[in-house]
């Protein structure tokens, strides 16, 4: 089976070892990995795949062509192997890769953009002990899994590709962003003084001059030094990327005499690699405004019980903190002494201040807006929930969108292509046709100059990073590339109902003792029971005991029954409270009682109900309120062509209720959560379905469902980890937000592909009508750059 991902393979290569777990016959089974310096693409692999798979004894083949790693599984030595590799000319050598292997995340200042990448890539990949290699371009970091003692390796290559590369962290690619790229202005400025003289003393003197030779010689080497330095690199690597085909360029028109357009050519790429790089860095700082949100410091209560402030990132969990009106929060935590109100924006994208007294969670880097209070410390500074959300974004920009793998694979195959084309303009012609070389010549060189991708790979990455960062600025955490491309193919959104649609603080409106049972007795075992369940019907229930004063009773072999409620011993006796479908389920509903439950669940309201040996003993009946936001978000996914279905544990004439005050288009009642489950699978028949939730008995649907949405994650760990869409408020106004995002960032995506491509279509039939030159082709190249750069930061503001 051929395995090839841009994050390695997991697939087990070990020196020549009896397996543990597998045997054929008397004979043991042996599982021997090589790593194979010439096995580049699948025409190496199906040579080597039709060699051994005659071998007799040869029982599986593994290949992972990104790592150059063949796992071969056989019944006899191996050596009969690694001389049949040798007979087809491949060179292999054992590899352990169960080594002990660590990774490491590394901080590469210079590490741009796609170009970059491509050549570390092909450096590393080509190393026995590196597994893995994961590239996040956006905060300049390359994580790497390597065998032990690589490390120094791992650094002498990349030193050898002309980077400075600094250990940021071992196993935690969670850091500070990447901060803005330092250019000297100076070189770039008499280069260009020089290619503009040079260019003026060209037509004054009516041709070349030693002065014009000398002005372009000043302005190619002032300016593009580190081009050619870079070109080197790359060609030395056998990497064709666009600082090689730019060298390659230049040279050959100066070699020709076009010694003013070299120099300009040069000048121009410079100051398109600057511009370029600064633009980037627009988009990384939409990350970095999200991390000087928190305070550096706190104001923290020390063991003398005096007040000091302190570095946010020394304060330990429970430590007592303060804050002054107007300041901004520094940690999560709780309060404990004060009140006031706060302004959650940049963790929920809710502008509006939230009323916070004791017992109310707060979020760093939030503002404290009118009182003073003192809060508990609940998270250290690096898993603050803000730190989290920049942790997630930054995670998610190193992912490749859909798009974005397209666009690498096909730049992949489209500049060795362009650059084998200008080879046969140059050389063909003139000795196939006797045509005058130096036209032809000419011809090839702004053909390389169009060969250069650069426009093209890096219109996805910059409109992806910028969808991600406007996203998490409006308190959407999208948890990857592909979901925000996804996102505007949904044909369904699938809802749950308590904390989704409605407020989830539903409270208790009716209660009534069944039949001849003490109702007041019935009361307090109901209210027993219902505090030790989370549940907010059964929450509903205790509170409203609470509110009473009724002093509640022990109970034992407590077990939630998820989807229909709660059971547990008291004073020896076994009780259940639950709905309708655990009544039916016990066998003690009869057609009083279900007249009785369809006349209270008509009006929209949720009956749970205490059961004991006698059967049922007592109604509780609970209501809860839509959210004015859900209406709002169900009209708004309507208009976007969205369908919406509610999916509830709820009973279905309750679900009906519901679902009509909201306009949502199905509802289905007495789910269980495995009923979910079957629900979005029946509606993924019909496109990309959403899923959106708040509790435990929606995760078998929300890993289902083709994008998972987590309702607020704010203060949720599991929430922010697992969801692939992590809505940090209860406003499901954000579900319709994320669509349009979704579907804005698709619109870029595509502008800025057909942009890209179709100026290099231009200019490739300028060329061959003869219209087109070497610095026209280059400021193309460097406007188209600065055009897709420009429209995928639009995203940012959108």
């Amino acid at each position: 089976m051929a395995a090839c991902s841009s994050k390695g393979c997991d697939c087990p290569a070990a020196k020549a070892k009896p397996s543990e777990a597998n045997t054929s016959g008397n004979r043991a089974l042996w599982t021997t990995g090589y790593r194979i310096e010439n096995m580049d693409c699948p025409t190496e692999e199906a040579l080597i795949r039709d060699k051994l798979a005659k071998l007799p004894g040869v029982t599986d083949l593994e290949f992972n062509l990104l790592q150059r790693l063949l796992t071969v599984h056989h019944e006899m030595p191996s050596l009969a192997v690694e001389q049949a590799l040798a007979a087809i000319g491949m060179r292999a050598t054992r590899a352990d890769i169960e080594s002990t292997s660590q990774t490491t995340v590394l901080a590469i200042a210079k590490m741009d953009c796609p170009t970059e990448e491509a050549l570390i890539r092909g450096k590393l990949t080509g190393m026995a002990s590196v597994d893995a290699l994961d590239f996040n371009l956006v905060q300049r970091t390359l994580q790497v899994r390597h065998w032990a003692n690589a490390l120094p390796g791992v650094l002498a290559a990349l030193k050898s590709l002309g980077f400075e590369a600094e250990i940021s962290d071992v196993a935690d690619t969670t850091g500070v962003p990447a901060g803005p790229s330092r250019h000297q202005w100076w070189p770039l400025v008499v280069s260009g003084l020089a290619a503009v003289l040079s260019e003026g003393v060209y037509w004054f003197r009516g041709g070349s001059h030693w002065a014009v030779v000398t002005l372009a010689l000043i302005a190619i080497f002032t300016g593009g030094l580190p081009t050619y330095k870079k070109g080197w690199i790359a060609l030395r690597n056998r990497n064709l990327n666009m600082n090689a085909l730019m060298s390659i360029a230049v040279t050959g028109a100066m070699l020709i005499g076009h010694w003013p357009e070299a120099a300009m050519v040069m000048v121009l790429f410079a100051l398109a690699e600057v511009i370029e790089a600064k633009s980037l860095d627009r988009a990384r700082n939409a990350i970095r405004g999200l991390m000087d949100l928190a305070p550096e410091t706190a104001t923290v209560q020390l063991p003398d019980d005096s007040w000091d402030e302190v570095d946010a990132k020394t304060v330990a969990i429970n430590s007592r903190a303060r804050v002054k009106p107007g300041e901004r929060i520094a940690l999560d935590g709780v309060i404990v002494q004060g009140r006031s109100t706060v302004n959650q924006a940049s963790i929920t994208g809710e502008s509006l201040p939230v009323e916070k007294a004791e017992g109310d969670p707060v979020f760093a880097g939030t503002i404290n807006e009118s009182g003073s209070f003192e809060y508990r410390v609940t998270a250290i500074a690096t898993q603050s929930t803000l730190a989290r959300i920049i942790h997630a974004v930054e995670a998610a920009q190193g992912s490749r969108a859909p798009t974005q793998r397209f666009v690498d694979q096909f730049a992949r195959f489209y500049t060795p292509i362009v650059f084998a084309v200008a080879l046969a303009v140059a050389i063909l012609p003139p000795l196939i046709l006797a045509a005058p070389w130096l036209p032809w010549v000419y011809k090839a060189l702004v053909l390389l100059v169009i060969a250069c991708p650069c426009a093209l790979v890096i219109s996805t990455p910059v409109s992806i990073v910028s969808g991600l960062a406007a996203a998490a600025r409006r308190g959407i955490l999208i948890k990857g590339g592909v979901y925000l491309e996804e996102g505007r193919k949904l044909r369904w959104v699938a809802l749950d109902k308590t904390g989704t649609i409605t407020h989830g603080k539903p409270v208790q409106t009716d209660f009534m003792g069944w039949r001849e049972a003490d109702a007041a007795s019935a009361r307090i075992l109901a209210a027993s029971l219902s505090t030790r369940s989370d549940h907010p019907v059964s929450l509903a229930v205790a509170h409203a005991a609470q509110d009473d004063g009724l002093i509640l009773r022990e109970v034992d072999d407590f077990a939630a029954l998820p989807g229909r409620g709660v059971r547990g011993r008291i004073n020896g006796s076994l009780y259940h409270l639950g709905n309708h479908r655990l009544i039916e389920d016990l066998g003690v509903c009869t057609p009083n009682l279900e007249a009785k439950l369809a006349a209270l669940e008509a009006q929209g309201k949720t009956v749970v109900m205490l059961a004991g040996k006698e059967g049922v003993q007592a109604l509780f009946a609970v209501a809860d309120t839509v959210k004015d936001s859900s209406r709002r978000a169900i009209a708004d996914l309507h208009a976007l062509g969205v369908k919406t279905m509610m999916l509830t544990g709820d009973n279905p004439h309750t679900a009906e209720a519901i679902a009509r005050q909201v306009g949502i288009d199905r509802s289905q009642g007495n789910l269980l959560p495995e009923d979910k489950l079957h629900e979005i699978e029946r509606l993924a028949a019909d496109g990309k379905v959403g899923m959106v939730g708040d509790g435990i008995n929606d995760a078998p649907a929300l890993a289902r469902a083709d994008i998972g949405f987590a309702m607020g994650a704010a203060g949720s760990d599991t929430a922010i980890e697992t969801a692939d869409v992590a809505l940090m408020d209860d406003d499901l106004r954000k579900m319709p937000a994320f669509v349009r995002l979704s579907r804005a960032t698709a619109s870029v995506l595509k502008q800025n592909i057909t942009l890209a491509l179709g100026i290099k279509a231009v200019f490739l039939v300028l060329t061959f009508t003869g219209q087109a030159s070497m610095w026209m082709a280059v400021f193309a190249d460097m406007g188209a750059s600065l055009l897709v750069v420009g429209n995928g930061l639009r995203l940012v503001r959108k």
